[in-house]
C-alpha cells in the first residue's frame, strides 16, 4: 500500500467516526424531546455504526501490520472479531425496539410525539451527513480498494432508509396526529438490524471457523491457475478469509524437467496473476514437479 493510499484510508476512517458521533449525538437529543421510537431505532443504528467506525479505523492501523512470530497469517482476524460483536450487540438493540415498537402498537393510548419540527431537522442534517460520507468513503474504495472502506460505505449507505423512516413518522404525527407510524417504522427498523447483525455475524463466523470464501471466488483462482502458461494441472486449493484479506494455498503441477529459475518464474507468474485479480489475495503456490509425456 502507498503512503498515498494509506492516508487515503485514514481520511476515511477519521470521517466515518466523526459522523457517527455527530449523528450519536443529534439523534440523542432529538429523541430525548420528541420520544420517537423511530429515532431510538435510529439512534442505535448511529450507534452501531459508531462502533463499527471505531473497529474500522482501528483494523486499519492493525490490521496493517505485518506478521510476526505469534502471528504468522498477520493480524486481520481482528476485523472478524469486532463484526461478532458488533453483530451481538445490533441484535439486542433489535429485539428491544422490535418489544417497545409492539408494546406501543397494543397500547389503548395513543403514543404523543412532540417537538416533531425539532426531529425532523435532525433526521435530515443527518441524511445530510451520512450522504456526504458516502460519497468520501466511494471514491477512497476506488481508489485504494480497501474493502473495510467499501464495505462502511455500504453500511452507511444502508442507514438512509432508517432515517426517511422517521421524518415520514414525525411528519405523520405532526400534519395528520397519527402516532402509530412512528412504531411501525421503528418495528420495521429492528427487523432490518436483526437480519443485517444475522448477516454481519455469520460472516464472521465462517471466517473465523476458516470457511471457504465465495465460490464464485475460487472458480476465478480456479480459472487463471488452469489457463496458466507452464501449469499442466492443479490440486489441494483451499482457502479462507481473516478479515478483508484472503488467504490461498494451491498445489500446481509444473514440469520437473524444467530449471529451478524456470518453474520458479511460472509459479511466480501465476501468482502475481491471482494478486491482480485479488489484490487482498495471500497466496502461497506449491510446486509439484510431473514429467511430461
Amino acid at each position: 500500500m502507498t503512503p498515498a493510499h494509506h492516508r487515503l484510508n485514514l481520511s476515511a476512517g477519521i470521517a466515518s467516526v466523526a459522523v457517527a458521533l455527530t449523528l450519536v449525538a443529534l439523534k440523542l437529543w432529538a429523541f430525548a424531546v420528541t420520544g420517537a421510537l423511530s429515532i431510538a431505532a435510529s439512534l442505535a443504528d448511529s450507534g452501531l455504526d459508531l462502533m463499527i467506525s471505531l473497529g474500522g479505523f482501528a483494523a486499519i492501523f492493525y490490521a496493517a501490520r505485518p506478521p510476526d512470530d505469534d502471528h504468522a497469517f498477520g493480524h486481520t482476524s481482528v476485523e472478524d472479531l469486532a463484526a461478532l460483536g458488533q453483530s451481538v450487540f445490533l441484535i439486542v438493540m433489535a429485539a428491544v425496539i422490535g418489544w417497545a415498537a409492539v408494546a406501543r402498537l397494543l397500547s389503548p393510548a395513543p403514543p404523543v410525539l412532540a417537538a416533531e419540527t425539532a426531529g425532523i431537522a435532525v433526521m435530515a442534517l443527518s441524511i445530510l451527513l451520512t450522504a456526504a460520507l458516502v460519497l468520501w468513503q466511494r471514491h477512497v474504495a476506488r481508489r485504494t480498494g480497501n474493502r473495510v472502506v467499501a464495505a462502511d460505505a455500504l453500511h452507511y449507505l444502508s442507514d438512509l432508509l432508517p432515517s426517511l423512516g422517521a421524518i415520514l413518522s414525525l411528519v405523520a404525527a405532526a400534519l395528520w396526529g397519527i402516532g402509530q407510524i412512528d412504531a411501525v417504522v421503528a418495528l420495521a427498523t429492528s427487523g432490518l438490524l436483526a437480519v443485517g447483525a444475522l448477516r454481519i455475524g455469520r460472516g464472521a463466523w465462517d471466517a473465523l471457523m476458516d470457511r471457504a470464501v465465495d465460490p464464485e471466488v475460487v472458480a476465478g483462482i480456479e480459472a487463471i491457475a488452469r489457463d496458466w502458461p507452464g501449469i499442466a494441472g492443479y490440486h489441494d486449493l483451499r482457502t479462507r478469509a481473516a478479515g478483508s484479506r484472503v488467504f490461498v494455498n494451491l498445489h500446481v503441477e509444473i514440469d520437473g524437467q524444467l530449471s529451478l529459475t524456470e518453474a520458479h518464474d511460472i509459479g511466480a507468474g501465476l501468482k502475481h496473476a491471482i494478486l491482480r485479480a485479488y489484490p487482498q489475495a495471500d497466496v502461497i503456490i506449491h510446486k509439484d514437479p510431473v514429467r511430461e509425456t
